[in-house]
């Protein structure tokens, strides 16, 4: 790893991590691609995976009272077999297929839950949340990317913003770990090679990010947290596409 693609992958998780406490995702959806192009499609998803990990559980303590525990507990379950999944498939297909897939499977996602009212559709029923912990499960470790069907569940549904953002927490350490303990099961060398005082930089990234976005949130409303959700959702499924696009073309 060259000094600049470190200090890039530095600086862009800084910033994920301030998205992931203000909105309670964003951290994959800004890092991922990055990661991506600068350490290739398996090594930069895997990576993205477990400093995902990291920053949820830092996190967690924060956001414990608000954490719908049912909700969880339904997403949380389906997730595990969707990484299962997803890892299986990581090992079969290119990576530039795999982001192509994703990209557009939560785009259309995104589209749909945009035509639905909250009149029709609430978090009572159980078929919705299953659908959208598989999927996050399988986008998650197809490319590191599980907020966007979660996202796309929360605006189908009216999912209020606090509850949201807490119980993404405790699901972002389970898929993580289903879907970063997968691919190591099945290419224990997946991971980038770098010193060990990087990861206490990494570390450190993450820390300065949740304590800036802890300061920001001072100054937002749940409203506007929602809208940024909606466009990190949306702006980390287009890099994901184009991404995978540009490889193919290439």
């Amino acid at each position: 790893m060259t000094l600049t693609v470190g200090v890039l992958i530095v600086l862009v998780t800084v910033v994920g991590a301030a998205a992931q406490r203000m909105a309670g995702l964003g951290f994959a959806l800004l890092v991922s691609p990055l990661m991506t192009l600068l350490l290739g499609g398996h090594s930069g998803v895997l990576l993205v995976n477990i400093l995902g990990i990291v920053s949820s559980v830092l996190i967690l303590p924060r956001v414990w009272r608000s954490i719908d525990w049912s909700m969880f507990r339904w997403l949380a379950s389906f997730s595990v077999v969707g990484a299962a999944l997803g890892a299986w498939l990581a090992q079969l297909l290119e990576a530039d297929v795999m982001s192509v897939a994703v990209g557009a499977i939560v785009l259309l996602a995104l589209g749909l839950s945009a035509v639905f009212t909250s009149e029709r559709i609430t978090t009572e029923p159980k078929t919705p949340r299953a659908i959208a912990g598989l999927t996050s499960g399988l986008t998650n470790a197809l490319a590191g990317v599980g907020g966007p069907a979660v996202s796309a569940y929360a605006v189908l549904t009216r999912w209020p913003q606090v509850s949201f953002a807490a119980t993404l927490q405790p699901y972002f350490v389970v898929t993580g770990f289903a879907s970063a303990g997968a691919k190591l099961a099945l290419n224990p060398t997946g991971l980038p090679d770098t010193a060990w005082w990087y990861w206490l930089i990494m570390l450190a990234a993450i820390l300065l990010g949740i304590a800036g976005g802890e300061k920001l949130l001072r100054f937002v409303t749940p409203t506007q947290v929602r809208r940024f959700v909606i466009v990190l959702a949306c702006a980390g499924a287009a890099a994901t596409l184009i991404t995978g696009l540009v490889g193919l073309l290439n």
